[in-house]
């Protein structure tokens, strides 16, 4: 018995679980709305290789229309920094009372100058890579995709991250490009190719 695991959209309500079989009897078109469970939110019946198998898809690609703006990327910018700054914290705490090592106190608080920075850059490089979002962005329901609206490649993901260090040493006007793009790309997403969206809602 084939397992029953898609949610399909009909005429504005959410009808199902459907098995494949089923969503064959039923006719469904390329544009549908489809959710598998573990699915945050619902994709179009041609985003899924099996549906676009069963049914003779072509995947569409539909230009992004919902973009992040400049307050909500800063917010979550935030909200990472503060949890890579607590991790690291917590770290350095207990590696000075295991080992009794009240006295480089302050060389390692200027070693922070660097590994903190590396820590995020790394940390958002593998995040985006994977998920399209770090913890922060996905609080906030933003991720990052190319321009077609899909999964950046990794080097769309490492140049826009390794080019922030010119958006911020330019006094941070890479940044502040984003209110003169339509599509609210900072510079360095321009670089990469890549844009900042809010999650599709249905």
């Amino acid at each position: 018995m084939e397992t029953k695991i898609y949610t399909l959209v009909i005429k504005g309500k959410p009808e199902g679980p459907f098995s494949l079989e089923e969503l064959k009897a039923l006719d469904v078109k390329p544009d549908a709305f489809i959710r598998k469970p573990g699915m945050d939110d619902y994709k179009e019946a041609h985003e899924f290789e099996e549906l676009r198998s069963l049914f003779g898809f072509k995947q569409q690609f539909t230009a992004p229309q919902y973009f992040a703006g400049f307050d909500l990327r800063l917010l979550a910018a935030a909200i990472d920094w503060f949890l890579v700054l607590f991790v690291v914290a917590v770290a350095e705490f207990t590696y000075i009372l295991a080992f009794d090592k009240e006295d480089a106190v302050q060389l390692i608080l200027l070693a922070n100058l660097i590994v903190l920075p590396l820590l995020k850059f790394v940390y958002q490089i593998i995040a985006e890579t994977k998920t399209q979002f770090t913890i922060g962005k996905r609080l906030l329901n933003i991720k990052v995709t190319n321009l077609d609206g899909l999964k950046p490649s990794f080097n769309q993901v490492f140049i826009r991250n390794f080019s922030k260090i010119i958006s911020t040493l330019t006094l941070f006007m890479g940044y502040l490009y984003s209110f003169l793009n339509k599509k609210q790309q900072c510079l360095h997403d321009v670089w990469a190719g890549t844009l900042v969206i809010k999650e599709r809602l249905i």
